[in-house]
């Protein structure tokens, strides 16, 4: 039908935008000097498994949805393949978010502390943790932990054991969703006590006559300047609470959009073997797919708030007198 077609177009052109955008956000990333810092390398590790969902994930993903009854017929061994890439990508994927958030988080409530070598160091050791994991939960199954395919009925899916899924939903969603969940509503509390916190710069207009005396009244230091008082406080917000500010919105998006795209797809991933319950195929596709767009919109979110970054990709395109 036309809307089949229509749906499959779609589809193929998600794969396609997903793989092109984060393989410009790596080449961006690898070309600009400036950009081979933290929080960058996170970015990066981000992009890399975003590519490789669109690269290894969601071809093979396609190729089964256009087979009849979405049936798996390209053997065992692609099967565990697919599978292995599948949990491994979208993992790492969705723990470099948690660690981009961690990142900021640090960086607004401990910015003194938080210095650039601390800051390196704790974004490779986030990297290294975020991959580990992910490929112990994608590998497990290959070990014994249950099956991913199934000849008789031609179905290649992610092992339905049930302590299996638990375990693989809990450490691929679940937990780093609780700690995106705390650490915007930390930077949210942060951000609050800062405005709540904040002076006021004031230039204020006082009777000639009253000057000196509202001088030694007040607890505070003020000097005259004709017919103004003038005090030293900040006014409006200063160039770190506007970083601040940003990056809070910044994070708030990608959490938003992050919680969106995977709690359908991970929430019947959960109950279906539990309960033993009948999801209709066609729903666990739009939820499958629905958590693969995540990998298209990530590199848009935290590259429309950096202007860096759009100047860096007209560089690519147009060359420089």
């Amino acid at each position: 039908s036309i809307f089949t077609v229509l749906i499959l177009t779609l589809l193929v052109l998600l794969t396609i935008a997903t793989f092109l955008w984060n393989l410009l956000v790596l080449a961006t990333i690898l070309r600009v000097k400036a950009f081979h810092r933290v929080p960058h390398n996170l970015v990066a590790s981000t992009a890399v498994s975003d590519v490789l969902v669109a690269a290894l994930v969601m071809p093979l993903s396609l190729v089964k949805e256009l087979s009849a009854g979405r049936r798996w017929r390209l053997g065992r061994e692609l099967c565990l393949v697919w599978v292995c890439f599948d949990v491994l990508c979208c993992t790492a994927s969705i723990w470099n978010v948690t660690a981009i958030a961690l990142d900021r988080y640090w960086s607004i409530t401990r910015h003194l502390e938080y210095t650039l070598l601390t800051r390196r160091r704790i974004s490779n050791v986030m990297i290294v943790l975020t991959w580990a994991l992910s490929a112990a939960i994608s590998l497990a199954p290959l070990f014994g932990w249950g099956e991913s395919y199934s000849p008789e009925q031609e179905r290649c899916q992610v092992s339905q054991e049930p302590s299996y899924t638990i375990v693989s939903t809990g450490g691929a969603f679940y937990l780093p969703l609780c700690v995106v969940l705390f650490v915007y509503w930390k930077i949210y509390k942060a951000a609050k006590f800062r405005i709540g916190g904040r002076k006021r710069n004031a230039v204020v207009p006082l009777p000639e006559a009253a000057q000196v005396k509202e001088a030694s009244q007040e607890p505070q230091m003020v000097f005259t300047a004709r017919h103004a008082a003038i005090t030293f406080q900040t006014d409006g917000e200063t160039w770190r609470e506007q970083k601040e500010k940003k990056a809070a919105l910044m994070v708030g998006i990608l959490i938003g959009v992050f919680v969106l795209c995977w709690i359908p797809f991970f929430t019947t991933e959960l109950i279906s073997p539990l309960c033993s319950c009948n999801i209709p195929p066609v729903w666990k596709s739009i939820f499958l797919w629905l958590g693969y767009s995540n990998s298209f919109f990530n590199p848009l979110i935290y590259t429309a708030f950096n202007k860096n970054y759009n100047n860096a990709f007209k560089n690519l395109f147009v060359k420089q007198r």
